[in-house]
């Protein structure tokens, strides 16, 4: 079969569709680069605000007016919460909730009877090759990083989430896996490695015995067991980091990229508990302020939510403040969504959408700028850059313009010679000016 994979949503997102892809590959079926080539489709889809599932149906029907003749297979957390609305939508021939999403290869495995490579000889190119096949030297950013899913849902039950009920409680993989798959990846010139999750941080804990760990260990035995140059953290929730577990940074600080994302939500302690989020502004001052003492150049990300019931004048001018002494480079930002399902739909004190929209301005004002003034920190100094993508041709000058990420997640442009490949490379780079979120650097010529 002929099959394309899209989604949106969160790196779990990404990271199960990249392994879902790898075993298709593997039986033989062919991964293709554009929804008008393919057979199936492929669509791992999200809930997590009102606006993610509008987009989920939207990117369905984009998908179907695509390729109206491909077989459209449906998973994640809309399809979780909404499969009679996906089943529905044209095109969809099958729904896989989050219980079944790990059975997708053996759920689609009795179409390749129907749809099967015969078909593919009518898509060759004139070298033999599939027509529009992702073969190693084209899937440009997945042998760049990988997305490695090290756990699954959560045991928080924050009232605002409905991911927690989606993705059902906390289940992690056993650590020989992970450090398996690290090292796989980083057989095949995999750069970098992201640990992912729902609820990464309680990794482990749900393991008994010889299998037991913590993040802690895990993030050790990856470093110590693997050849991977680099490895990231997605999201921690504030409140569940082990003792010492800073010091990785300190045993390998060229490998253990200094970058956190540590979701806030709220910057006013009435608002947090309200979420029933297991932390205040001062645990989280606290945590931040051992985290940039014991790691060098470290950013930091978050979410955040503005607009919950009941948030007065007073608690958003609060967390604006406490929001711009956290120093974000970036955040998500959301304006609350009431979803069905959740403590807080049924809450009290809603806020009108306009009051949501200018507090969104204005939070997105102040993270515009404590983002700024971090990057600028930068400016003048050497980091190391992994580039993934293509370069692109400029306008009005010989050589093309190309992107990647510093290891404390910087995105960064450089500009080198027109036959110059940067894709998969890590190499320095001096950081000379900065642009809008974007710095602008020069790489050695002898790297390329």
């Amino acid at each position: 079969m002929r099959i394309f994979f899209d989604q949106i949503g969160c790196r779990l997102n990404y990271s199960e569709m990249e392994t879902l892809a790898g075993q298709l590959r593997h039986a033989g079926h062919t991964i293709v680069a554009a929804p008008e080539q393919a057979q199936v489709v492929i669509f791992n889809s999200c809930a997590v605000t009102a606006g993610a599932e509008r987009d989920s149906r939207k990117r369905l029907n984009a998908l179907h007016r695509a390729t109206p003749q491909a077989r459209i297979a449906v998973t994640g957390c809309w399809a979780t919460l909404r499969p009679q609305q996906a089943a529905a939508l044209p095109g969809v021939a099958l729904v896989a909730d989050n219980r079944r999403k790990e059975m997708l290869f053996a759920l689609l495995e009795p179409w390749s009877a129907e749809l099967d490579d015969a078909a593919t000889l009518a898509h060759m190119q004139p070298d033999g090759t599939p027509f529009g096949a992702l073969a190693a030297t084209d899937a440009r950013t997945a042998r760049t990083r990988a997305f490695v899913k090290v756990q699954d849902g959560c045991n928080n039950r924050c009232t605002f989430c409905i991911v927690t009920t989606l993705r059902g409680e906390s289940r992690s993989r056993h650590w020989q896996d992970v450090v398996a798959e690290v090292q796989r990846a980083a057989e095949t010139g995999v750069m970098e490695a992201v640990l992912t999750g729902v609820h990464l941080g309680s990794y482990g804990r749900d393991l008994a015995g010889n299998a037991g760990s913590d993040l802690k260990q895990l993030v050790a035995a990856l470093l110590t067991e693997t050849a991977i140059p680099r490895l990231r953290l997605s999201s921690l929730e504030p409140w569940e980091l082990s003792d010492g577990f800073f010091d990785l940074w300190a045993r390998w600080p060229g490998r253990l990229c200094p970058h956190l994302h540590l979701p806030l939500q709220a910057g006013a302690d009435r608002q947090l508990r309200a979420m029933a989020r297991r932390c205040t502004t001062a645990s989280y001052r606290r945590l931040v302020a051992d985290a940039r003492a014991a790691i060098p150049d470290l950013l930091l990300t978050t979410d955040l939510i503005v607009g919950f019931p009941g948030e007065r004048d007073e608690d958003f001018a609060e967390g604006l403040a406490f929001v711009e002494e956290m120093r974000f480079t970036h955040a998500h930002l959301f304006p609350f969504s009431a979803r069905e399902g959740t403590a807080a739909a049924s809450f009290g004190d809603q806020l009108s959408t306009e009051v949501k929209r200018a507090r969104l301005q204005q939070m997105q004002a102040v993270v515009t700028a404590t983002g700024q003034v971090e990057r600028s920190r930068f400016v003048g100094t050497t980091r190391p850059v992994l580039f993934e993508g293509d370069g692109k041709p400029l306008a009005d000058e010989p050589g093309r313009l190309w992107f990647g990420l510093t290891d404390n997640y910087l995105r960064v442009a450089t500009v080198v010679p027109e036959d110059a490949d940067l894709h998969n490379m890590l190499a320095p780079v001096q950081l000379a000016t900065l642009a809008g979120d974007v710095m602008h650097g020069k790489i050695e010529s002898s790297r390329y």
